[in-house]
């Protein structure tokens, strides 16, 4: 059985369970770090938590994996963690890598497919016209939106 779990702040707990989590943890009330749970898996998506901090939540060769980058970084440009992950994973049994991907076309068409046969539903927020995209971008960075946001062209 694949166990799925997921760290949202209070206000997301029951869209995160509605969409497949059934380990949710609280991350303004608990700690996913503070060793009394270890992970095979830490898929990173969001904050900026150290890579000691993403190990400790790991088993001894388990896998953290960081999407995209965070706050800050003059030289990095907010991508410092993200250049330091396979370099510390050299010296570590865990593997701590980074995600960047590229859009394909034929994986959008895959996705279209499964979107259109409802064996995947985005949960969408809200959607903006064009016109109102810094509604939309405001609305993200200050944490108000359950999902994601659409845009209308």
């Amino acid at each position: 059985m694949r166990t799925s779990r997921a760290w949202p702040s209070t206000a997301k707990l029951d869209l995160t369970r509605s969409l497949g989590g059934d380990h949710v943890i609280d991350y303004t009330r608990e700690d996913f770090a503070d060793g009394t749970r270890h992970y095979d898996l830490v898929l990173h998506i969001g904050g900026n938590p150290p890579l000691s901090r993403l190990r400790r939540a790991l088993t001894p060769t388990g896998t953290a994996v960081i999407v995209g980058g965070e706050e800050g970084g003059k030289v990095t440009g907010g991508f410092g963690r993200s250049l330091r992950a396979p370099l510390v994973s050299l010296f570590v049994k865990q593997r701590l890598a980074t995600l960047a991907n590229k859009e394909r076309a034929s994986d959008l068409e895959r996705l279209t497919q499964l979107i259109d046969a409802g064996d995947v539903v985005p949960s969408i927020d809200r959607s903006y016209p064009l016109a109102q995209v810094p509604d939309a971008m405001r609305q993200l960075t200050a944490g108000q939106v359950r999902g994601k946001v659409a845009i209308t062209i």
